[in-house]
Order: C-alpha cells, then sequence, then structure tokens
C-alpha cells in the first residue's frame, strides 16, 4: 500500500492500479500588515496557514479500476464534505483531517456503450484543523 485517503487506498499491484501523479503542497504562514503614517509598514506574524496540496489520480479499467465508480465515490466525498486522513508512505500528511475542495474530472476514453474505460481526476485538497 502506497497510501490513503481516508477509504480511498492507493496501491500498485499486478492486479489493481490506484496511485497518483503530479503530487503538488502548498504551505502558507498568515500575516498581518499594518500600516504606519509615513513610515514602512510593520509586519506582524499571525499563525500557520492551511496547507493545500493537488494531485491527479488515473483510472483505467484496464488495471482492476472501474473508472466511473471511482469518480462517483470521489464525488460523493467532496459534496458530503466529509474530512478524511491522508497518509503516504505510513506517514501523515499536515496536522489533522483534509478535505476535498475540488475535482477536475477528464474522461479520456469512453466506448460505444457510454461506459468510461480510462479517466483522471485532479483532486484539490485543503488542510481540516
Amino acid at each position: 500500500m502506497i497510501g490513503s485517503f481516508g477509504d480511498v487506498i492507493f496501491v500498485a499491484s499486478a492486479e489493481l492500479i490506484r496511485t497518483f501523479q503530479s503530487f503538488s503542497r502548498t504551505t502558507a504562514a498568515r500575516w498581518a500588515v499594518h500600516e504606519i503614517h509615513l513610515k514602512y509598514p510593520k509586519a506582524e506574524y499571525i499563525g500557520p496557514g492551511q496547507d493545500s496540496l493537488s494531485f491527479t489520480m488515473r483510472f483505467d479499467i484496464r488495471y482492476g479500476i472501474n473508472p466511473r465508480t471511482e469518480l462517483d465515490k470521489l464525488l460523493d466525498m467532496s459534496r458530503s464534505g466529509t474530512a478524511q486522513t491522508l497518509t503516504i508512505g505510513g506517514k501523515g500528511l499536515g496536522v489533522g483531517l483534509w478535505y476535498i475542495e475540488s475535482i477536475n474530472q477528464t474522461w479520456t476514453a469512453v466506448d460505444n456503450h457510454g461506459h468510461v474505460i480510462t479517466a483522471e481526476a485532479e483532486l484539490t485538497l485543503k488542510e481540516y484543523v
């Protein structure tokens, strides 16, 4: 097992491939800037900001994954507003849970019966503290 996001297990084996690529994480601090008449502004550190991350998952029916089922599962997680743990390589990421901020679906191949053969989902997650 590569890792997981809630009950979505990232795995690569001879029978099943459900993994991700193009993983990107953004971390920012929160700062307030106080304007001072005729002087430079004063910056004040307020605290950490929410991390966000994005990655793309590819689903291919030839590798034991039903793309439509996987996309529907992610859509349900997003619409329910469920925050989940995110684990990669046996280590949790962030200080708490993560929620799906957005999903961008691309259906790359559909057969003549309307079944999705291959698809991609670009997920953006936000830290839920």
